[in-house]
């Protein structure tokens, strides 16, 4: 799996944080998304999904290949 993220997309709504937090983080300034970790382990992959999946401007991209 590979995460991918475009901030210019990020409204900074802070869920992919509060789901997966060895993953995703917030910028301090602006609250934007943060990537931690581009390939995640597969104990991760649940919730990184979940994180795409529920993210309102629609920033976080999973791609199942790494």
């Amino acid at each position: 799996m590979k995460i991918t993220v475009d901030q210019d997309r990020c409204c900074g709504a802070g869920t992919c944080v509060l789901l997966a937090p060895d993953v995703f983080d917030q910028r301090e300034e602006d609250g934007i998304v943060l990537l931690l970790e581009e390939t995640p382990g597969p104990g991760l992959h649940d919730v990184a999904r979940e994180a795409a999946s529920v993210c309102p401007g629609a920033a976080i991209t999973v791609n199942e290949r790494p």
